[in-house]
């Protein structure tokens, strides 16, 4: 029996529109739009130029930064444009545009068939890293730096909860495809050395824990069915109610002992690995009251959400919101020429029944948002801290950056207050302050060392 973890809620799930939809594989588009930032560190830069051909698979983007994941075409074709368009995760980022040829044609030498038994660990971390695998739940964190923790870990914890609401893609890839999920969880164990790995599901989702117990027979792999709760695939929460260990304040999974990792990132680490294939496409899904048929993709990363959206029978109403993942954490668009990208969980268009939330109002101290935070912190006197810019006491006082954003306290709110948005802004203007302060610090270093 697992255990439960401080907080949490349990929204409407939505899933019913998508859950049953086999995934469909969409021809790819006749442009693509590939953003030079789909990863959590440095922007790549493009290493090609306008008017270069190239294959499905070939290196268009990288960096000399240690945090980064390299970018490849998606299709063949010719590079027609290298210019800044709209960006799902801020308003807009460098990207390589893409003419479609048509032919589909792969980079010479892929697909590139191995047996990652024959393989050394730094073989494998290497092909991780050259097919810029990223976290692909959302958190886009490049996956072959997570793969060498600096400290040592005695549990890998694959997370097939998917909680946020809408979404059903990992359920789809669980019930379509375990078998290249055990595959890949095998090949993790193997370069992490540890004895024991886990695939969290919850316990909504019968079908996929059998589909993955089955596939997992014959190995030391372990399914376990974990409470409905959202946000139960948070990486501290699935690390609580699966090895009973509490991530400290401001540390990290590794400081427990535990290696995350979400099943699409697997399965498209077992791509790269056994196939050789860089990440060019992922499985998605386009749900929301306002979609005429809500589907579970793949699609190739670069496609923009308007293709996506035509693809399953375009709107049949006029959506409110249109947001790149759930409607707990996902982020509202200005527009549907958004590309999708490495990290691209969902599309998701609402209409104005369901995105109505009344006039915001004062706090009314009802202590809502505190029972229902995951991370035991006091969203309501961030929210009031951030409105009076009193950002240091956010930090210092409240724990601001320890918040994972998972959006518990504005759902539960009864004075309709934006807490996380709140938050959100308290967070940049601290980051904009350490960056300053760093950047300053390195200055003075410099300075030092010419005196």
């Amino acid at each position: 029996m697992f255990r439960s973890f401080l907080g949490g809620i349990h929204p409407h799930d939505g899933k019913e529109l998508a859950k049953d939809k086999p995934i469909e594989v969409m021809p790819a588009p006749a442009e693509v739009v590939v953003p030079m930032s789909q990863h959590i560190g440095a922007p790549c830069a493009p290493c090609v130029k306008v008017g270069d051909l190239v294959k499905r698979g070939e290196l268009i983007g990288t960096s000399p930064a240690f945090m980064h994941a390299d970018i490849h075409a998606p299709v063949s074709g010719k590079v027609i444009r290298i210019e800044e368009r709209p960006h799902s995760g801020r308003i807009s980022c460098q990207a390589v545009v893409i003419e479609n040829d048509g032919e589909d044609s792969w980079a010479d030498g892929l697909p590139l068939a191995r047996d990652w038994q024959a393989m050394t660990n730094e073989e494998i971390l290497t092909a991780i890293q050259s097919a810029g695998i990223v976290g692909m739940g959302g958190a886009t964190f490049p996956a072959h730096i997570k793969l060498k923790p600096a400290k040592p870990v005695d549990i890998l914890i694959l997370n097939g909860a998917e909680c946020e609401p809408y979404l059903t893609a990992d359920y789809r890839l669980m019930l379509e495809m375990p078998a290249k999920i055990v595959e890949g969880a095998q090949i993790l164990a193997r370069v992490l050395g540890v004895k024991r790995s886990v695939i969290g599901i919850e316990d909504n989702k019968p079908e996929a824990a059998a589909a993955m117990k089955k596939a997992c027979e014959g190995t030391e792999i372990e399914v376990a069915a974990l409470k409905t709760k959202y946000p139960q695939g948070a990486e501290k929460m699935l690390i609580k109610v699966i090895a009973d260990r509490e991530v400290p304040m401001g540390g990290l999974p590794m400081d427990v002992g535990a290696v995350v990792q979400n099943v699409g990132t697997v399965a498209a680490i077992d791509d790269a690995v056994v196939r050789g294939l860089p990440l060019t496409e992922r499985i998605m899904t386009v749900s929301g009251d306002a979609v005429a048929e809500p589907k579970n993709l793949c699609v190739r990363i670069g496609t923009k959400y308007s293709d996506a959206i035509a693809f399953c029978g375009g709107f049949k109403e006029e959506p409110d919101k249109l947001l790149a993942g759930g409607p707990m954490m996902g982020m509202a668009q200005f527009t549907e020429e958004v590309p999708v990208m490495k990290g691209s969980s969902g599309i998701l268009a609402l209409t104005r029944k369901l995105t109505e939330h009344g006039p915001e109002m004062n706090c009314i101290r009802c202590g809502r948002c505190v029972k229902a935070c995951p991370m035991g912190l006091v969203p309501s006197m961030l929210s009031i801290l951030s409105q009076r810019q009193d950002f240091t006491a956010c930090r210092d006082s409240y724990g601001l950056m320890n918040c994972v954003e998972c959006g518990c306290c504005t759902y539960i709110c009864p004075a309709k207050r934006n807490i996380v948005q709140y938050i959100r802004n308290a967070k940049g203007f601290v980051r904009a302050e350490m960056a300053k302060a760093k950047a300053k610090a390195e200055q003075a270093k410099k300075e030092g060392a010419k005196a």
